[in-house]
Order: structure tokens, then C-alpha cells, then sequence
């Protein structure tokens, strides 16, 4: 028998038990989960229920409007580990890049919240594990990728995720496709930090978000704004701010791009500590779209290399646009405008960083494939404290993905710029250590190729 609880405040609980979900760990528990979304969503909304001391089992799980999906403490949500079941691609006719697992499509009101787990299984997903990551598993059909992305919000208003913790994602996390109006408020996020392409937040083509007080880890990117080809009908990615989070990645823990055929603009990163990363604060613009009026401000920084599966060379601070390498016609519909195989990159521009403190393996970058695609920089006390502790190779900055060398290598500097115009640098301070520091160059080099 369905039964429906009356909380205190008058908000329905549709408890998913009550619908036939076992919560036993083994049984596939989506159809009695979706039946209690249905019931909710139809009859006005409410709380779909995840009690505690069970594991709910789950292939993919359609949300709907006006549902606050709720875990108790000890409740776990947990992907089934079956890639069989995973068609629903999350970038629509491109199927190569992930299916979806939990998804909302054009509706409202939504809320994620409690103290319990989403667990997207991710290890079970991979291939064989290696020094500091998982191989991926060979495809049989290179046009599709059953790996399933935790959480997929396509055109949904009025977003709250909140408290609750979201583990082990086997690719993209959060991901918030033409979104607007959310929040996203003490979660943690804690992705094994040997899954490649396992993003934490990504907020694509999405405007008027908030995120705040949460702590997350991620292989791949920690936040990431970007405007992909596939769902480019939505528009510009802005009005962003990032406040009080902590964040791990081997690869960029906070960046912009790297794709991005639209504009992003009026976006702030503010008072976050970043640990262990392989870079930084970064803004890769490989693609036509523009960045600007970008602000990173009282950021604490430690970053370390990884190896050649990540990207970055452990750069603090990373300001670039770049063409991407030219592709095929097999990929071109995906990495560009339709029908060209070869790509351009937009300006980035009024980008400021005040009050960054940061120790680290390798300096800065800051460049562009022209003069002016990059331009007005700001950098105000920017502290930076030089220190060597793993044994990769360093005096190399990472341009990848793009065209001809992905490398630059030459010395160390405290700030590398390279064919940037007006970049404005008050109050930096460069630490090389008592002994100095391997192939240590400047304090700030400008590099132009045509002189």
C-alpha cells in the first residue's frame, strides 16, 4: 500500500519504500524511485524520500518539477554498475561522451538535499588502475560511452542541491546544461581523484548560480564553466559566484573552458582554498567563444605536477586562448562549428586576481596565439612560493589541447607571458627558496615570438 507522509510544514514525503523500493543494495530499485517522482510531481510536489540504513540500487531516474529528492543520514543512492542499461546520451546525438544516470529536462523547481550519499560507482567503470589514474575501459562502439554521469540538469529553473555528499562519479558529476537560478550549498563532492574526465561541477551554458561552503575532489576539473557545441540553443554561461570552497583535482581545480562557443562573463571565485592540484586557477579558451570580466580573489593555492594524463604543468595561475588542434570530420560536428575541421579561438579579457597566495612546483602562464586575444590582466598581490617536490621534469608550461607543440619549455618564472597585451602586475612577490630553485628564470618574463 503507497502511503503519503504530512511533514509539519505541510510538505508531502513520498517515501520510495512505499512505492516497492528494496533498498537492499542487489535490486534494481529505479522503477519504484520513478514511480514515487511521478506521484509527486503530479499531485503538486513534495519530498521523494531515501530512508535511512539502506542502499537503493539504481539504473537511470528521470527528476521532475517541484521534487525535493531527500537522503536521510546512512541512506545511500547508488548507480547500477550495469553499463548495458545506460542509453541516454548526455550530449544528445553525440553519444560518445557519457549517458545519463539521474536527469531533469525542461522543468523547475528542483531540489536535491539530506545528509545521505549519491554514489555513482565509478571504479566499477574503469579499466586497470595505474600510478595516478584508472585506465579507460576499450570501447566497443567508439561513438558511444556507457560511462553515466551522476547528475544532468538540462533547462531547469530554480535549482537547490544541498547538504547532501556525491561520490565517485565515473565521469561528469553535477552538470547544470542551460540552467537557471541555482543553488549548490555545503555538499561535498568527493570523486576518486584517479578517474579521468570525473569533473565535479560543471555549469554549461547556465546563468545566476551560486555555489558556496563545499568541499569537493575530482580527477578531473573541481568547477568548470564552459558553453559546449551540443546545447548551444541555451546561450552565455554567467552571473557566477563561487564562495568558501575548498577543492582538490590532478588536473585544474577551478577553470574556465576549455570549451566554449559562447561568452562567459561577470563571474567571481572568491575566498577558496585549493590543495594538491595540478593547476590551479585556469581560463582555456580553445574555441570561438569569449571570457570576460572574470574575478579570482583571496585564493590559496598548492599545486603539484601529475603525470602526462592530466593536463597542466602545476601552474598556479593559467590565463590562455589558443586554437584547438584541427580535427576530422568524424569528431567535427562536437569540436566545431558544423561542417569545419579547423577551429578559432575568442578574446579573453579583464581577468583579475587579487590577494593569491600560492605554492607550487612551476610559475604562471599567461598567453595567447595572437597579441590581442588575450588582454587586460590584472595581477595584485599575488604571493608565490617556489618549491620542488615530486621528480617530474619541470620548465614546461601545458597549452594543451591545441595546435603544434602543447609544451612550452624553457625556465621557470615567477609570471610567463607570452603575446598577452596591457597585463597589469602590482605587488607580486616570488619566493625562490634559500637555495634557489631548479632552472629558475624571472619574476616575470615577457616572451614575444616576432621579435
Amino acid at each position: 500500500m503507497v502511503s503519503v507522509v504530512m511533514c509539519l510544514w505541510s510538505q508531502q514525503v513520498y517515501d520510495v519504500t512505499s512505492y516497492g523500493a528494496k533498498g537492499d543494495g542487489m535490486t534494481d530499485d529505479a522503477p519504484a524511485i520513478q514511480k514515487a517522482i511521478d506521484a509527486c510531481s503530479e499531485q503538486g510536489g513534495g519530498r521523494v524520500l531515501f530512508p535511512r540504513n539502506h542502499t537503493f540500487l539504481s539504473g537511470p531516474v528521470r527528476l521532475k518539477s517541484n521534487v525535493d529528492l531527500h537522503l536521510e543520514s546512512t541512506a545511500v543512492l547508488l548507480a547500477n554498475p550495469d553499463e548495458s542499461i545506460y542509453h541516454l546520451s548526455t550530449f544528445g546525438e553525440n553519444r560518445g561522451e557519457g549517458m545519463m544516470w539521474l536527469w531533469a529536462q525542461d522543468a523547475e523547481n528542483i531540489t536535491i538535499s539530506g545528509r545521505g550519499t549519491i554514489h555513482g560507482n565509478g571504479i566499477r567503470f574503469m579499466g586497470a588502475e595505474l600510478g595516478d589514474s584508472y585506465e579507460l575501459k576499450p570501447l566497443k562502439d567508439p561513438s558511444f560511452d556507457p560511462r553515466p554521469h551522476v547528475l544532468t540538469l538540462t533547462n531547469v529553473k530554480n535549482i537547490v542541491i544541498r547538504d547532501v555528499t556525491i561520490t565517485e562519479g565515473a565521469y561528469w558529476t553535477v552538470h547544470l546544461v542551460g540552467c537557471d537560478g541555482a543553488v549548490i550549498d555545503g555538499i561535498q563532492l568527493l570523486n576518486n581523484l584517479k578517474i579521468r574526465n570525473g569533473d565535479g561541477i560543471d555549469l554549461d551554458h547556465s546563468r545566476n548560480v551560486r555555489i558556496s561552503n563545499c568541499y569537493i575532489t575530482s580527477g578531473d576539473d573541481c568547477i568548470c564553466l564552459k558553453n559546449r557545441r551540443e546545447s548551444e540553443q541555451y546561450g552565455p554561461c554567467h552571473d557566477i559566484v563561487v564562495t568558501n570552497c575548498t577543492m582538490a583535482s590532478r588536473s585544474c581545480a577551478i577553470k574556465i573552458g576549455s570549451e566554449n562557443m559562447d561568452s562567459i562573463y561577470n563571474v567571481l571565485f572568491d575566498n577558496c582554498i585549493i590543495t594538491r592540484s595540478n593547476r590551479g586557477v585556469g581560463i582555456q579558451n580553445r574555441d570561438e567563444g569569449t571570457v570576460t570580466d572574470v574575478t579570482f580573489s583571496n585564493i590559496q593555492l598548492d599545486c603539484r605536477q601529475w603525470s602526462d594524463v592530466w593536463w597542466g604543468k602545476a601552474e598556479p595561475i593559467y590565463v590562455t586562448s589558443y586554437p584547438r588542434a584541427n580535427g576530422n570530420h568524424k569528431d567535427a560536428n562536437w569540436r566545431f562549428p558544423k561542417g569545419q575541421i579547423e577551429g578559432r579561438c575568442g578574446e579573453v579579457s579583464r581577468i583579475r586576481f587579487f590577494n593569491i597566495t600560492a605554492t607550487s612546483e612551476n610559475g604562471c602562464f599567461i598567453g595567447g596565439d595572437t597579441p590581442d586575444k588575450v588582454n587586460n590582466i590584472y595581477l595584485n598581490n599575488v604571493i608565490l612560493t617556489m618549491r620542488k617536490v615530486t621528480d617530474y621534469e619541470g620548465g614546461q608550461y601545458d597549452k594543451r589541447p591545441c595546435r603544434d607543440e602543447g609544451f612550452v619549455k624553457g625556465k621557470v618564472h615567477g609570471v610567463y607571458v607570452e603575446q598577452a597585451r596591457d597585463v597589469h602586475v602590482e605587488g607580486l612577490h616570488v619566493d625562490w627558496g634559500r637555495n634557489g630553485f631548479p632552472n629558475q628564470g624571472e619574476d616575470i618574463f615577457f616572451y614575444q615570438p616576432n621579435q
